[in-house]
Order: C-alpha cells, then sequence, then structure tokens
C-alpha cells in the first residue's frame, strides 16, 4: 500500500516525537468524535503538544485552525507543519518546549 504524502509528514513527525520519548496518539474522528481534533495529539515532559500535518500548499480547515488556537490559549503547544517544515520541527525539539502557550506555524513552500 502506498503511503500518501500527508502520511510521510505524520510519519516524520512520530519519528521524531519518539527520539524524545514522547507519548502521542492519532485520534480518529468519526460520527461519535469530535472534528478538527489535531492529527496528533502529544505529552511531551509533560507539556501537551496538538500537531496538524498537511502535504504541499495544505491549509487547515477553519476547525483544525480554531482547535489549534484553543490549544495554544490554554498553555498547550499548537502545530501546524508539513514536509518542508519537518526539520524545523526537530531543531524546536531539540532545543526543548516552553513551558506556556504557543502556536508554531511551520507550513513551508520549497
Amino acid at each position: 500500500m502506498a503511503s500518501t504524502p500527508e502520511k510521510k509528514v505524520k510519519d516524520a513527525v512520530k519519528k521524531i516525537l519518539n527520539a524524545h520519548s514522547a507519548y502521542y496518539f492519532s485520534p480518529v474522528t468519526s460520527g461519535y468524535g469530535t472534528s478538527g481534533v489535531p492529527d496528533i495529539v502529544a505529552c511531551v515532559k509533560g507539556i501537551f503538544v496538538g500537531i496538524e500535518t498537511k502535504a504541499g500548499k495544505g491549509k487547515p480547515t477553519a476547525l483544525q485552525e480554531k482547535n489549534l488556537m484553543s490549544i495554544m490559549r490554554t498553555g498547550g503547544i499548537a502545530v501546524l507543519v508539513n514536509e518542508h517544515g519537518i526539520e524545523a520541527f526537530k531543531m524546536f525539539m531539540d532545543a526543548g518546549l516552553p513551558d506556556e502557550g504557543m502556536f508554531i506555524d511551520l507550513l513551508k513552500e520549497k
């Protein structure tokens, strides 16, 4: 089964999270779930992190953006990343997470 471009981004993010011994999961939204939840929900050294992944020029929906802003406002770290922002995400993780809410937009074009 071929890997989609967005799955490749998710896999790269998970590899970085694993390197930092983070707890994470990918919520499945369905008829009974909450829509707009980030693709990856993580806890990194006690800090809540919501990560929305995109491929290419993909942009978050209004609901995804609303959820990311809610994460930031309540003290968590909200990350938006595509394949061109993976290295920046790795550098951000290596540098250490802030202990207060932050929105990190790593959507980049090549």
